[in-house]
């Protein structure tokens, strides 16, 4: 079985309305950068017409202001970001990097989501396996010179394919001793 990874795709909301997402932070950040709707436009590919429609739904939802827009003249018209513009960035961002992080965290989350410590990890051979009706005890020679014992279900032992010699790791958690394997 390949291997995969978490992915995701960041929405900020105020009750039930989408506030802002991957798009609309690109559109905002493009406007500061280039203080032109048009311009900011341009840099990220879409239209003039679509980067305003998307700037009124996010005032829309946050029932703010989010742009101080100067039109035309002979330099051409300006954006720029209100404050309340730049916290909804900054929120976006750093909402983006804390679940950026939490996932890319391998010991923090098994594959199915759990967190366990690192230091409840210890990775080992299995030297011994004892099926029993309903339970197996599994001896396991830890890398440093200790041996650990883990009584787990026989279900368990067929579920992962356990077999002497594996490499595996002793998952301890209070105070069980539960087996993972990759």
């Amino acid at each position: 079985m390949k291997k995969r990874s978490p992915k995701f795709k960041l929405w900020l909301s105020e009750g039930t309305h989408d506030v802002i997402g991957e798009g609309g932070v690109s559109l905002l950040k493009a406007i500061n950068e280039f203080g032109s709707i048009t311009a900011a436009a341009k840099k990220i590919g879409m239209s003039y017409r679509f980067a305003w429609n998307q700037i009124k739904e996010i005032e829309r939802a946050t029932n703010q202001t989010i742009l101080k827009t100067k039109i035309g003249g002979e330099n051409g018209g300006s954006a720029e970001l209100t404050t309340q513009a730049k916290e909804i960035l900054n929120e976006y961002d750093r909402t983006n990097k804390y679940l950026s992080q939490v996932l890319k965290d391998k010991e923090r989350w098994e594959w199915i989501g759990l967190k366990i410590s690192a230091r409840n990890r210890l990775e080992g051979v299995i030297e011994d396996i004892e099926k029993g009706p309903v339970t197996s005890k599994i001896k396991i020679k830890i890398n440093k010179p200790v041996t650990v014992t883990a009584v787990i279900t026989k279900e368990a032992v067929d579920d992962l394919k356990l077999s002497t010699g594996d490499i595996v790791e002793a998952v301890i958690k209070s105070t069980e001793v539960m087996i993972s394997k990759e």
